[in-house]
């Protein structure tokens, strides 16, 4: 890849052909309690995060109900309906709390029916733009869950559908029942166990979220080789983490989360930090 391809990184794509975002998001785990359970400490914080994301540009906000459970999604509601017009909020159903940092999927269809419809009132929307399945729910076929999606979509509540912490033979089978069009799956620098994820996504054009999208650990040390080259960029270890999955494919959407607007404004910032094919080669095979 050469420098001028590094430099010409899209920065948009369009979700199910028709849904164009900016490709920088904002995941909205992180404005809930710990352990995504309750309120966030600062609600009206919270709502001030969301509503500087959109004034950044920021265009494509993913939450859950599960979150919280409800917390996100209300305060999104709350903060920025009505919406900006071209703003994208996607939303997931099928995964049941049970306390902090516990979660269960549950895929039996009236659980998701009930689901969206929650989703759509705490939302203050009438459609949701993309609806994800959070989780498959290893005591319900994929078919029979995703059926009555489709039927929610056909009722005009549901405008497109994706998954989440799917394989590609998973996508496949989904794929024969209703049309796909995002997957959302763990993926950063150095955790990159879902290559053949990217890469099926890449192929077939569909949306690639990476939740977990900054770089920890090791790779992510003082002194390490994505510091060194943060340091020479005059950028952040998160920036390059948010930088290198922006060039890895086209269909990229990574939804980095945060409640503090400095943190906020540095990461939106990451879409325009560029390194040449050869820097990214480096920090790759350190990963």
């Amino acid at each position: 890849m050469s420098n001028a391809t590094i430099n010409s990184v899209s920065k948009t794509f369009k979700i199910g052909g028709d849904l164009e975002v900016n490709r920088l998001g904002f995941g909205a785990m992180r404005i809930t309690g710990e352990g995504v359970w309750g309120p966030p400490k600062d609600v009206e914080g919270a709502k001030a995060v969301l509503r500087k994301a959109v004034e950044l540009g920021v265009n494509f906000i993913d939450t859950a109900d599960a979150y919280g459970p409800q917390v996100s999604e209300q305060l999104i509601g709350e903060a920025l309906s009505p919406y900006k017009r071209g703003v994208i909020v996607a939303t997931k159903g099928g995964l049941t709390r049970q306390g902090p940092n516990k979660w269960l999927p549950v895929g039996r269809p009236e659980y998701l029916r009930q689901e969206v419809e929650l989703s759509l009132r705490a939302l203050k929307v009438d459609t949701i733009d993309l609806w994800q399945l959070h989780r498959i729910d290893p005591k319900v076929p994929v078919e029979e869950s995703l059926k009555e999606i489709a039927k929610l979509q056909k009722e005009g509540k549901i405008r497109h559908v994706g998954l989440s912490e799917v394989k590609p033979h998973e996508i496949d089978q989904a794929r024969k029942v209703i049309e796909i069009v995002s997957v959302q799956n763990q993926y950063n620098i150095g955790d990159r166990k879902h290559e053949d994820v990217v890469d099926y996504c890449t192929k077939h054009n569909l949306a690639f979220i990476p939740w977990f999208p900054v770089a920890a650990g090791k790779l992510a040390q003082p002194g390490g080789k994505l510091d060194e080259a943060a340091k020479k960029h005059n950028a952040t270890v998160g920036q390059l983490s948010l930088a290198w999955l922006l060039q890895r494919s086209p269909v990229m959407l990574p939804i980095p989360g945060t409640s503090s607007i400095a943190h906020l404004e540095e990461n939106v910032a990451a879409a325009d930090v560029t390194l040449s094919a050869e820097e990214w080669k480096d920090i790759e095979s350190a990963a």
